[in-house]
Formats: structure tokens, sequence, C-alpha cells
């Protein structure tokens, strides 16, 4: 045991890091869009290990088109919106239930996914021919240029966070949130609730799509299979960042604003504590299985913090 230890080379994990925070900030948009509908609108949305696949070989079909890589980037974010509306019709308007709508979705996406690559599994994009708006060899590369992207994304992060914010307390956001909390009560106040379902699947869809593309240039590729298991990350961050910054986001004055912030922290330490996995030289092939156990435990804690309290209070009664 002695001697494992001492084979691991601490400058290693430090090395790795900035990459593994940049993977976590790209991850933290789809995290987003992720708590949207798995905590917001209170859906079981697993339209994203498609959409995301969607995004990145859009935005990089788009890119080797001759599209600018900003445009190609934000046309990401509409076509992941269409993804999200098929799952939105396939249950609202067909009477699909939403889990079985999404996972149709999801299937029926690999092969579409595929012909947008022109019938390839995987294609590539360097940053020597293109202007990307993230690239490993940006982590990777002089500090300079790393504190350039870093400093950009978390800008970048900022403003999305904002939008969202500002976007949730106008008139539509409010309704998401009643359809969200109680779908016949807000039915009694005349919200259209299937069209707000709708929407938001759109819009979670939308968010994911935009982290695909930023991730397929950050890879230098899209693949058809880089979605997969991308609902278990994305709620991985969402559980990670509430446990962890809930009840300090909890008190502060913009609440939801501060819990967005916490879902792409809890994505930024998902993929750190990933990377000090793989530093332990745990195989590659079981980092689905540590995913799994990850999601399990954080979901686990806020059951048995509130047994433990329960029982507490039965005792004090007693």
């Amino acid at each position: 045991m002695a001697a494992y230890f001492a084979s691991l080379d601490i400058m290693n994990l430090f090395r790795a890091f900035p990459g593994s925070i940049a993977q976590g900030m790209i991850w933290g948009i789809m995290a987003i869009g992720v708590y949207i509908t798995f905590r917001v609108l209170d859906f079981a949305d697993l339209t994203v290990d498609g959409s995301l696949a969607l995004g990145a070989a859009s935005c990089v079909m788009l890119i080797r088109s001759g599209v600018p890589v900003v445009i190609a980037t934000l046309a990401s974010f509409l076509i992941g919106m269409v993804a999200g509306f098929v799952t939105g019709i396939l249950t609202t308007k067909l009477g699909i239930p939403g889990i079985l709508s999404s996972i149709l979705t999801q299937i029926a996406l690999y092969s579409i996914n595929y012909n947008i690559m022109g019938k390839k599994s995987n294609l590539s994009i360097s940053v020597d021919n293109y202007k990307l708006v993230a690239s490993l060899r940006y982590v990777t590369g002089p500090m300079g240029t790393r504190v350039i992207f870093f400093i950009g994304m978390a800008v970048f992060l900022f403003v999305l966070v904002g939008l969202t914010y500002s976007f949730f307390g106008t008139e539509v956001g409010h309704a998401i949130r009643a359809t969200g909390c109680n779908q016949n009560m807000a039915r009694a106040q005349g919200i259209n609730t299937n069209r707000i379902k709708v929407l938001t699947l759109m819009l979670s869809n939308g968010l994911v799509g935009l982290s695909g593309a930023i991730y397929g240039q950050y890879q230098g590729a899209s693949d058809v299979n880089m979605g997969r298991g991308a609902i278990v990350i994305g709620l991985a961050a969402v559980i990670i960042g509430e446990v962890l910054f809930g009840k300090f986001a909890a008190k502060r004055r913009m609440a939801f604003a501060f819990t967005l912030i916490a879902v792409i922290l809890g994505s930024i330490i998902y993929y750190m504590v990933y990377q000090f996995v793989l530093w332990l030289r745990m195989p590659s092939e079981n980092m689905k299985l540590f995913s799994a156990v990850v999601v399990a435990i954080f979901l686990a804690i806020p059951y048995l913090k509130d047994q433990k309290t329960s029982r507490k209070g039965v005792a004090a009664n007693e």
C-alpha cells in the first residue's frame, strides 16, 4: 500500500486540475439546463444525452461549412431547442409519459447526429484552422492564454446566470415555477401548462446544445457517443451544488441566481473529484460506476439528514 501511494505524483494531479475546471465550467451550462427541468419543472428529461451530442455535431458541421464560430455556437442553442420541442410535443400532444418521450427523442437523436456529421461517428475540428471559442490548447498553453480563457468562461457563465435569473423573474418564468410546483393549481390560474412544458424543455435542451457546442470545440471533435451518460453528470452537478452550497444560496436575496452558480460549482467539483479518482489509477471503464455512486450518495444525503432530524424530534418529544 505504501509503495502504491509513493508511486503517485501529486504534481500530475495539480497539472490536470485546470483541464478539469475547464470541463466543469463547460458542463455547468448543461447542468443549468438539467436543473431547470429536474428541479424547477419537476420533469425527468433524458433528452440531454442526445441534445448534447446534437449541439456538438451541429456546431462542428457549421464551422466546417464556413459559418463563423460564434454564430455556429449560438445556432447550436436553437438546434438544441428543437430537440426539447420534440420531447415536449410527444408528452403534451401525444400523451406519452415524459420519461418515455425523452427516451424516444434521445434514441432518435443518435441517428440524426450520425447523419448530421455526414454518416461519420466522429468529426474533428482543429484550433489551428479555426478560431474556436474553447479548446484544450487554451488550457494547456501559455499562462496568458489560460488566464484569458478562464476569465472569458467565468464572464460568460455569469452573464448566462444573469439572463436565466432575469428570465425566471418574468411572467413566463413564474408560470414555469408554478407549473413545476403544482400543475393543477397552475392550470386553475389560467396557465397553459402544456405550452409551458414545451417552452421549458426547449430552453433546457437549448442550454444543453450550447454546452455541447462549446464542449465539441474544447475536445476538438464531435462524436455520436459524447453525450452518453450526460444526464448522470448533470444530476451529479445539481445534487452536489445543492448539498454543498444549498443553505448558503437559500439565505441570499437572489437565491435562485446563487443556486444556479452553485450548480456550476457542483459541476466543477464533480470533474475535480473525477480527475482525483483517475489520478488514483481507477480503471477508466469503471468511471460510469463511479458517477452513479456519486449521484446516489449525494441524492441520499438530504434524505438521511431529514431522517436524522425527524428521529431527534421524536426523541425530544418523548
